[in-house]
């Protein structure tokens, strides 16, 4: 496992600081990844009150790419501050949640909740080249392993979705 680097040094700038640390979901004492992840749902699910699937999806997929980008910038102005990966940069599984839910329905709470399951599953045991990801330099190794543990999460579901239940009903 990548271990967390966390020499937090005063004076990390305020917007990369805002959005690496997940709307500030990065500073919860305990789990702050699964913090941010959490935060992701809630947002994705507080959309999908508002809007219908299919531009439930857009507007994810939107986030998805918007905070992929601002990840890995705020990821690489905060390494000298707070060092490599550090556990208060959380952007990675907000990131990461949102992939996963891309193939929920709008406003469905347990498909909702089986992709956030299935994202910090997949973010935690670090199966097939998930692991390999962070080896990438800088804020693409921060970043690039969360989303492909949500490409997991979202083709796992997918199968469920598509595949499984249809067979089974």
């Amino acid at each position: 496992m990548n271990p967390k680097h966390n020499t937090y040094k005063p004076g990390a700038p305020l917007l990369p600081t805002i959005i690496g640390s997940g709307f500030g979901s990065g500073y919860s004492p305990v789990a702050p990844g699964t913090t941010g992840a959490l935060l992701a749902f809630l947002i994705w699910f507080g959309l999908s009150a508002f809007m219908g699937d299919p531009l439930l999806k857009v507007v994810t997929l939107l986030l998805v790419l918007c905070f992929c980008l601002l990840g890995v910038w705020s990821a690489n102005r905060l390494s000298p501050y707070w060092g490599e990966d550090p556990s208060r940069v959380v952007i990675d599984e907000v990131v990461g949640t949102w992939i996963s839910l891309l193939v929920a329905p709008a406003g469905s709470l347990w498909y909702g909740l089986a992709a956030f399951a299935l994202f910090r599953f997949f973010d935690i045991v670090k199966p097939c080249g998930v692991r390999q990801m962070e080896a990438m330099p800088g804020g693409v190794g921060v970043m690039m392993d969360d989303v492909l543990a949500g490409i997991y999460g979202f083709m796992v579901l997918y199968i469920i979705q598509y595949i499984i239940l249809p067979l089974c009903g």
